[in-house]
């Protein structure tokens, strides 16, 4: 990855927003070569994969352009920027849907006008007769479809945030979770859902809350249990949640007790999807 907007040895970039580097953004880097580079043309409105977390999907160096810094660059101005950014540059690598310039004025004809060199236009992608898109993902995920979100996608659904105190119920009268801060990312619908979450570099199969909590305070919440893990006494401060299936809707409990009655039935149910989807059943 770079925070830098440089390279002095990049022969070839793609270019295009890419958030949630799904499988329409790697046709693209599969056309790189071995000197490639990804220029992220970034709205700071990426929910998928906001900011250097695009680095987790690609073995290829990111290059954040500011959109706000280059909107009303003309198109030749842009191009010229490009050869001066990156000075070996040969290939570049776009969708056939790409516009640039002041006002989107240009597209893919005039970027091979202006370059002059060679211009890869890959061919948009589908899935099932269906066109992989970031506004498409997002829909999916916002209706909790996430087992077609993730096969648009290519990768599960993945999200990262700070460790937050939770009220301790939890940990005293039901189970153990990690409350988190997710920032930016996009968040499924309200429920329960069975997901892995990162502790520490290593994934763990888990139940993952996500709404308000009506049994409770009623306050909105993001809350992991790891199942099968002892995590008592460590210190953590970030976490990652993958989401691969919602197993039920949120709903209020008469009880605490009722609620953890049901926690242990989504914990199983966690576990009964999981071995079915590993074995393909």
């Amino acid at each position: 990855m770079s925070g830098s907007t440089v390279s002095s040895t990049v022969e070839a970039v793609a270019i295009g927003n890419f958030d949630g580097m799904h499988r329409g953004h790697q046709a693209l880097f599969s056309r790189l070569g071995g000197d490639g580079g990804i220029v992220v043309i970034e709205h700071f409105r990426a929910t998928l994969t906001p900011g250097i977390y695009r680095a987790d999907f690609t073995r290829y160096p990111l290059f954040f352009y500011d959109f706000e810094k280059i909107r009303d660059l003309a198109a030749e101005d842009f191009v010229a920027k490009l050869r001066a950014d990156f000075p070996k540059l040969r290939n570049i690598v776009v969708g056939e849907d790409f516009a640039f310039g002041a006002g989107r004025s240009a597209d893919t004809k005039d970027l091979r006008r202006l370059f002059g060199e060679e211009v890869t236009v890959v061919p948009e992608v589908t899935l099932e007769g269906e066109p992989v898109h970031s506004r498409f993902i997002r829909d999916l995920i916002r209706r909790c479809e996430i087992p077609r979100a993730n096969a648009m996608l290519g990768h599960p659904y993945t999200v990262w945030g700070d460790v937050i105190a939770g009220q301790g119920i939890g940990k005293a009268s039901l189970v153990p979770t990690i409350n988190l801060d997710t920032g930016r990312f996009l968040l499924p619908g309200a429920g329960v859902y069975r997901s892995e979450t990162c502790v520490d570099g290593v994934w763990f199969p888990s139940v993952t809350f996500v709404g308000h909590r009506h049994t409770a305070d009623g306050n909105f919440a993001v809350e992991s249990h790891v199942i099968g893990e002892d995590l008592h006494g460590r210190r953590i401060q970030e976490a990652g949640i993958r989401w691969y299936a919602k197993l039920r809707d949120n709903r209020k409990f008469e009880s605490f007790e009722a609620l953890k009655r049901q926690i242990v039935k989504d914990i199983e149910m966690a576990q009964v999807d999981e071995r079915e989807t590993r074995d393909g059943l």
